[in-house]
């Protein structure tokens, strides 16, 4: 928290300040300290107001709003999903987020989320393979390169040991890219020429492709005993990277129903299909991992509760910064119920240059 914070002004943590932020920390110790966060919010679970996300979808796309509270504090996030941006150089997905005091109804800290979406949502997916991922895993599949492969290399790395990744994209170039960013940073890397070849060996699978047609990434025959999988996709209806013989061998976990079952690889069974909710695993009301033989998966689609622990998270190590700007964001006229007045004030005083 920035020190002796006036009510009117909001921290405001831009794309340069974020990029500085994490370099400053070292990429490792942020998704680390911030997967902290996004713990202790699972095991404080029931106690946020939750909702699906708020989504609003064309032909090309998906823009979301991603609300959350603990009684406390509250948070949402605008967040888009556009595949065919790629083709006009543009990114998938862009966020921005906002943190707020409940009490007040004031905002604490405005953000942008873009980066720290990929942060929360590759810090999400190693603390789910802590729990469901066979014990001694070293070996991921990474199956889909694009803007959030690198981001989960390093989550695993960091939070499970993984150091050795088996890279596949359909595009080569993604592929050859996503290993010249982590080269040097401790993971030795395969580049494989089919997903099948991706996933001998592995241990943990990752999905992180961006399609949106009901394409099958996995099939049945790929998929041994004992692995977990760590399904992350283009998240939305019509969205899926498994076969569905597959999740029908699965133990799946999930992070809150109402919207896997819209937007995950589970939009694919009955709607009353079991499945366990990932924060009853980190509570210890269920069990996740129960076998050498059992296949887990992670259908994760990401929830809100993930990116308010990200935005607390941000606001906390801001304290003693000066990573963030000022904005002069809620009006603040001398008397309160003089709002016209301040504005009359304003038209009083000198003409400023522009």
């Amino acid at each position: 928290m920035p020190a002796e914070q006036n009510l009117n002004i909001v921290p405001f943590v831009s794309v340069e300040n974020m990029m500085d932020l994490v370099l400053a920390t070292g990429a490792e110790t942020f998704l680390r300290e911030l997967a902290t966060y996004v713990e202790e919010d699972f095991r404080r679970w029931e106690l946020f107001d939750k909702v699906a996300r708020i989504a609003s979808h064309s032909r090309d796309g998906v823009i979301e709003l991603m609300p959350a509270s603990d009684g406390q504090l509250y948070a949402f996030k605008y967040v888009n999903g556009h595949p065919k941006n790629t083709r006009s150089g543009r990114q998938t997905v862009t966020a921005f987020g906002v943190l707020s005091d409940v009490d007040s109804g004031y905002p604490l800290l405005l953000s942008e989320m873009t980066i720290l979406t990929a942060l929360r949502t590759a810090a999400t997916s190693a603390i789910a393979a802590k729990y469901l991922a066979p014990k001694g895993a070293k070996t991921m599949a990474l199956i889909g390169n694009g803007a959030q492969s690198e981001f989960q290399a390093l989550a695993f790395k960091a939070l499970l040991g993984i150091d050795n990744l088996r890279l596949y994209d359909l595009d080569p170039s993604a592929t050859e890219r996503c290993r010249n960013n982590l080269a040097g940073l401790g993971l030795t890397i395969t580049a494989c020429r089919s997903a099948e070849e991706a996933v001998e060996g592995a241990h943990i699978i990752t999905t992180a492709t961006a399609d949106k047609r009901n394409a099958t990434i996995l099939t049945d025959n790929m998929i041994g005993p004992g692995v977990h999988i760590n399904a992350v996709g283009g998240d939305s209806p019509g969205k899926t990277e498994l076969h569905r013989d597959i999740l029908l061998r699965s133990s799946i976990f999930v992070e809150y129903p109402p919207q896997t079952r819209v937007e995950g690889e589970i939009q694919q069974l009955p709607a009353d299909y079991p499945v366990t909710e990932f924060w009853q695993v980190v509570t210890g009301q269920k069990t996740g991992r129960d076998s050498d033989g059992q296949i887990t998966l992670f259908d994760s689609v990401g929830f809100a509760t993930e990116d308010f622990s990200a935005l607390r998270y941000i606001y906390d190590r801001l304290r003693g910064s000066n990573r963030f700007e000022n904005l002069d964001l809620v009006a603040d006229p001398d008397e309160p119920r003089d709002l016209f007045g301040m504005l009359l004030r304003r038209a009083a005083q000198p003409a400023t240059s522009k």
